[in-house]
């Protein structure tokens, strides 16, 4: 009776492990980034026409056309999607979406965005730059990468409006806490692949969106 219920209580963990690790998959990343800036900044104020024009820009290249290029590789190659968490396999996926992020930050330049705007595509590009490099040798989480990226913008985008961030950031290191640790109960990481990730994330966001140090960023963006 004892082992049943063992048995039952983790095949729930694993299950709420992938709930939240579907949740907060890194393709939905840059978009609630964006979200939060239209519904909780001063950028609340800009008209709604504008704001769903950035959004759907951003929704096409950054979840969209990732998701269905990714998913077109899967079925070519015959692979599942446990298949890509190998991490020889994880390449083609991140080029592809590497590709479409690309895209995304040519669009919103030509659509004239502010850089601020702008910056966190490019700030989710070298993110997975750097991912791609460290995952010839070794994996570490892009989940983590960008909740640390999350972080690392609420951190930049207060220094720059002048807010607060106490509370968002509060939320944002428990959900950090807690996809990590899905992560690893998955066993699709280790602690040092989640606490990498994590760190990639927040210095990347730091360097393109925070105002003492994007300085270089803003240059290339305009």
């Amino acid at each position: 009776m004892v082992e049943e219920q063992h048995i039952v209580a983790d095949r729930t963990l694993i299950r709420t492990a992938r709930v939240i690790s579907a949740i907060f998959t890194p393709f939905s990343i840059p978009f609630l980034a964006f979200l939060i800036l239209f519904l909780f900044s001063y950028l609340r104020i800009m008209p709604i026409q504008y704001k769903l024009i950035v959004l759907g820009v951003v929704y096409c290249f950054t979840i969209l056309m990732p998701t269905l290029t990714i998913f077109l590789f899967r079925k070519i190659n015959g692979f599942s999607p446990e298949d890509l968490g190998e991490r020889k396999r994880r390449f083609m996926p991140f080029l592809l979406t590497i590709t479409s992020y690309v895209f995304c930050l040519v669009m919103m330049h030509r659509l004239n965005i502010p850089w601020y705007m702008t910056g966190i595509i490019l700030a989710a590009l070298i993110m997975m730059v750097i991912c791609i490099i460290v995952n010839l040798k070794w994996k570490l989480s892009e989940h983590m990468a960008g909740v640390g990226a999350i972080v690392g913008g609420l951190v930049s985008f207060s220094a720059l409006f002048g807010y607060n961030p106490v509370w968002w950031l509060c939320l944002f290191i428990l959900i950090a806490g807690v996809l990590g640790t899905a992560r690893i109960i998955l066993q699709h990481h280790t602690l040092g692949e989640v606490l990498v990730g994590f760190a990639v994330g927040l210095i990347c966001s730091l360097l393109v969106l925070h105002p003492l140090s994007n300085i270089l960023f803003r240059v290339f963006l305009f």
